[in-house]
């Protein structure tokens, strides 16, 4: 029964992910490339539009991916899986927090975690560049150059770096989304 399958998958990407979010994207996309939900452009795709809609991407992309295989009773069941674990968690962590934060083995598990979800985000996102850059999707599959999205991703870049410079703050995401999006409709339509 798909409802139950995405309910324990999208289970198991919340329970076994640190970092939030951008931490679960690594799981999300092998589970849905795994059971065939979406395709490699297709999650692409969707981690575009859940990054630029409003809520959690992790939440974003469970709801889509459910209602996309089964519909509202997917949507409900995805969202319900990724969503359980963190909220049990800080229940328990709200009752414990004062305790459980001075223990050593609590701040060495922490400070071991940290790392692997910094790897974890960076390897998803050197695989979501060299996929949307260059073409790149294995070793031997070759690739395919797109100068349009090199172009907006230098823009972006260069925009970033001068709107840094100039206000001596990093640029808002939404304002990088939107001109990204932009960018996208001039270059691309």
């Amino acid at each position: 029964m798909i409802y139950l399958r995405l309910f324990l998958v999208f289970l198991q990407i919340g329970a076994f992910t640190f970092g939030g979010g951008y931490g679960m994207i690594p799981l999300i996309r092998e589970s849905v490339l795994r059971y065939g939900w979406l395709t490699e452009g297709d999650f692409i795709s969707v981690l575009a539009v859940a990054e630029s809609t409003p809520g959690p991407i992790a939440i974003n992309m469970a709801t889509f991916v459910g209602a996309s295989q089964g519909g509202i009773l997917g949507s409900l069941a995805a969202t319900l899986g990724v969503v359980l674990p963190s909220f049990v968690l800080i229940l328990l962590i709200a009752a414990l927090i004062r305790n459980l934060l001075k223990y050593k083995g609590v701040q060495a598990f922490l400070s071991g975690v940290r790392p692997c979800v910094a790897a974890l985000i960076l390897a998803t996102a050197l695989t979501m560049g060299l996929r949307t850059l260059i073409g790149v999707t294995t070793l031997r599959g070759g690739f395919f150059v797109d100068p349009k999205a090199i172009a907006i991703f230098a823009l972006l870049l260069l925009g970033g770096f001068a709107l840094k410079k100039w206000r001596k703050k990093s640029p808002s995401p939404i304002v990088m989304i939107l001109l990204s999006a932009g960018l996208g409709i001039l270059f691309y339509s």
